[in-house]
């Protein structure tokens, strides 16, 4: 699992689609779409848009959901909590340890 995450997380277009949903999440193709255009000016196909949507559902990090006949993707941190849960980070307001 670990793997595809970082791999999902390794494109620049897919975090900023996650950094998309962070803002609005349950948005349709069409949204993510418009907001990639719009906002951050990338000229990418409807179709590559939903590639990289199933890679981050591959990851756990985007979840779907249907309402009639519209979709809807929806921000899942879950799996980034489980990394981070993996390394925890230590408290380093006290003196360094050494370990040897």
């Amino acid at each position: 699992m670990a793997d595809d995450l970082f791999r999902a997380l390794a494109d620049p277009t897919r975090r900023t689609i996650l950094d998309e949903l962070t803002e609005k999440s349950g948005q349709t193709l069409f949204e993510i779409c418009s907001r990639l255009s719009m906002k951050h000016q990338l000229g990418i196909s409807r179709q590559a848009v939903s590639q990289h949507l199933a890679v981050l559902e591959g990851a756990g990090l985007v979840e779907t959901r249907r309402e009639g006949r519209y979709k809807f993707h929806d921000l899942n941190t879950d799996p980034l909590r489980q990394i981070a849960e993996r390394w925890p980070v230590r408290n380093t307001s006290g003196p360094e340890q050494s370990t040897p």
